[in-house]
């Protein structure tokens, strides 16, 4: 019998074969219910989510995504445009920078640190994801917005003002820049341990042949470290794009909160998980809640969508390395 069979193999198999335990059966009850109660809870959870969110679903419909609105009309009037659009760039501009800083760590610390810088960098940077949401708001408040308006804002607009997203020059601390390095700081400690682990495992005699052909230290990442690690690093990447889509404390402290879409990264903006945070304590009105359990509907959505993604592209890539 080959091992897939044997490992597909349920009580009723083991006990019809004679090699029946109780303690089988215990052990697939208790997996098999720990694997249910994942369903339940996601099942429970876009339940009370839809039910919540439903006068406000009934009310705007999908004219709700494309409404740039928040509280018009004597607070009657709600949209998620401003937000969907803060939500992709932020998180989309923090995977861009912290893509290739992570692999950049991941493989000095795989495969060019020395031991004992190894054993005393890569402690610190996994030190980074323990930081709490808030504290690094803190931060970024008093640290990182005075350097964006006094010296990076500047620098960036002097040299790159002709394009769009530098347009305009900083005047204040809180902006969508700040948010995306933020999330940047977040994203990076959690794609950059996952890539490290991935280089780690790759076969010593696959890069020990291709030094032995004459590849460079370079051509051997390039050629062999990569691809065999391309679809942990693709899972890596989705996982911290939804780290970034769900962040809301760090964010709300640094992005201004303002209901706008500007085409520079230098003005104030908001997001998803930003506006839910910021206001669901504090809402006036059943609709005003029911509008922002929408926008949590909207966030779960993009969440199940990076996740199914996630699954697709590790599929794919991994298929592909198995021909």
């Amino acid at each position: 019998m080959s091992v897939a069979q044997e490992r597909a193999t349920g009580p009723a198999a083991l006990q019809r074969r004679g090699r029946f335990r109780p303690g089988d059966a215990v052990l697939y009850v208790v997996t098999c219910a720990s694997a249910l109660t994942g369903v339940v809870l996601l099942g429970l959870i876009i339940h009370e989510v839809l039910s919540q969110a439903w006068p406000a679903i009934e009310k705007f419909g999908l004219g709700f995504l494309t409404t740039q609105a928040w509280g018009d009309n004597g607070n009657t009037l709600f949209g998620a445009r401003s937000f969907i659009f803060g939500t992709v760039v932020t998180s989309l501009g923090a995977l861009l920078l912290a893509t290739p800083i992570s692999l950049a760590i991941a493989l000095f610390l795989s495969e060019l640190a020395p031991r004992w810088l190894r054993s005393v960098v890569a402690p610190l940077v996994e030190l980074l994801a323990a930081i709490p949401s808030v504290v690094l708001g803190l931060w970024g408040i008093l640290v990182l917005g005075p350097f964006i308006t006094g010296t990076l804002g500047p620098a960036i607009h002097g040299s790159l003002g002709w394009v769009p997203i530098f347009s305009t020059e900083p005047t204040v601390g809180s902006n969508m820049f700040a948010a995306i390095l933020i999330l940047t700081i977040m994203i990076i400690p959690i794609v950059s341990s996952i890539c490290r682990e991935l280089f780690v495992g790759v076969p010593a005699e696959l890069k020990d042949g291709a030094l032995a052909l004459g590849s460079t230290r370079w051509e051997v990442i390039r050629g062999v470290v990569f691809p065999y690690a391309r679809a942990g690093i693709a899972a890596a990447l989705i996982l911290g794009l939804g780290r970034a889509l769900g962040e809301a404390i760090a964010v709300t402290q640094v992005i201004g909160n303002r209901v706008a879409i500007n085409t520079s990264l230098f003005d104030p903006g908001d997001t998803l998980a930003s506006r839910i945070a910021g206001q669901y304590q504090g809402a006036d009105t059943a609709l005003q809640v029911a509008s922002l359990v929408y926008l949590a509907v909207i966030l779960l959505v993009f969440s199940l969508i990076a996740n199914l993604a996630a699954q697709l592209i590790v599929r794919r890539v991994a298929g592909r390395h198995q021909v």
